[in-house]
């Protein structure tokens, strides 16, 4: 028998989350070929869905891929559901309150007891256990208490929050690969099911605070917001405006890099000056490297210095806004952005898959649903409800059915 031609074809996922960081991981594995069931509030559904101007266009990324259905879990009906739902299911993401789900008997003890085999992934604010278990939890929050904000900025700014949901999207991608430590455990190495214990606060707390950690460990250091640059490991590092007012980035993080943009913007007098010639030397006279740089910058436009760079094999790039990277050809090549058909926008481009697997590369079969647009197809297929039945627990609010 040949192997399936996606990675994940087979595994089944209930996805009882909503926003981003729950349903990210859904996306990912959705992308690769999972069946994701996605259970949402038959009437309000994924908050996302009220997103950019009331045109569901958030959600028509985060939703791809996935089958909605329409389950109110306040009922005992939609409870019952969800366990048949779950006995045959191999994951179950979640990202309720510690305790919500319990309340309806839907939390682990509840849930392995009808499919021992299950992964649960639980994601939240700050964990399922410890002193903060029960504070709301935001995105926002994490990114401020894992020192990122304080970091981020310009010296005499205030820490500054990113206006994406960064550490939401840290979090999705730990329980994607997490999930799948657990699957390989179980299926490989005859395992059990087991549940997953996300925070939003930890995954960027990790990814990004580690050396920040034994820095402070082991001299004490408490780093402080240096805007663009980063001297302790890259000089020059930092954003210069061009001529024509657009923005690049450059970094060298090695001194042949360095010296090479030195002798670009100042010739062998300013490559062959010993005061550069060392990391520690340029991160000393980091103000003089940045001035002389920018002066340089600001005689060019951005083609004319990316051109040149490019020349001399030296580290630059454009710096981007949306409209950029729609007209670049590298991630259009690379299909970094798609383009699928919706039902109510038509043409709908959003982001591609990723990452790029040779063999079983993933694939984006249709934009997010509508809300409870698979409730009977799922239902049916999935649950002992006859169609009868389906069409009472809808008159009484139990389910929706996407009418």
């Amino acid at each position: 028998m040949s192997p399936p031609e996606l990675p994940l074809e087979g595994v089944t996922v209930i996805e009882c989350a909503g926003i981003f960081a729950g349903p990210w991981t859904g996306t990912l594995m959705g992308d690769f070929g999972a069946d994701v069931i996605k259970i949402e509030h038959p009437e309000y559904g994924d908050p996302l869905r009220d997103g950019l101007h009331d045109e569901q266009l958030q959600f028509g990324t985060i939703g791809r891929n996935k089958r909605s259905v329409g389950i109110d879990l306040h009922h005992e009906a939609g409870q019952d559901l969800v366990h048949e739902l779950v006995a045959d299911a191999d994951v179950f993401v979640e990202n309720f309150r510690p305790g919500r789900l319990e309340a309806w008997n839907l939390g682990w003890e509840s849930l392995s007891a009808t499919n021992p085999d299950l992964v649960m992934v639980r994601t939240t604010g700050f964990g399922q256990y410890g002193p903060y278990k029960d504070r709301p939890g935001f995105g926002t929050l994490a990114e401020a208490m894992s020192g990122f904000a304080h970091l981020t900025g310009q010296p005499d700014g205030p820490p500054t929050l990113p206006p994406f949901p960064l550490a939401d999207a840290f979090a999705g991608l730990y329980s994607t690969f997490a999930t799948m430590f657990a699957l390989y455990w179980r299926d490989v190495q005859g395992g059990t099911g087991q549940y997953i214990d996300t925070s939003l606060l930890e995954p960027i707390l990790v990814s990004l605070m580690n050396s920040h950690i034994v820095e402070y460990d082991q001299k004490g250091i408490v780093r402080t917001r240096q805007g663009n640059r980063v001297t302790n490991y890259s000089v020059p590092r930092n954003a210069y405006e061009t001529a024509d007012g657009e923005w690049v980035a450059l970094s060298a993080s090695s001194s042949s890099i360095a010296l090479r943009i030195l002798r670009i913007v100042g010739g062998d007098e300013l490559a062959d000056d010993p005061r550069f010639e060392t990391h520690s030397g340029r991160a000393e006279h980091a103000d003089e490297l940045d001035e002389r740089i920018g002066e340089w910058m600001a005689r060019h436009d951005r083609e004319e210095v990316i051109e040149t760079f490019e020349e001399h094999d030296a580290a630059i790039a454009p710096i981007y806004d949306v409209e950029d990277i729609f007209e670049d050809p590298h991630l259009r090549e690379r299909d970094a952005l798609v383009t699928v058909e919706d039902d109510d926008l038509g043409e709908l481009t959003m982001n591609g898959v990723f990452p790029k697997l040779s063999e079983t590369p993933g694939r984006v079969d249709h934009a997010g649903p509508r809300l409870g647009e698979h409730t009977l197809e799922v239902l049916l297929e999935r649950t002992d409800a006859a169609t009868e039945e389906l069409e009472r627990l809808h008159e009484d609010g139990v389910i929706g059915l996407g009418d």
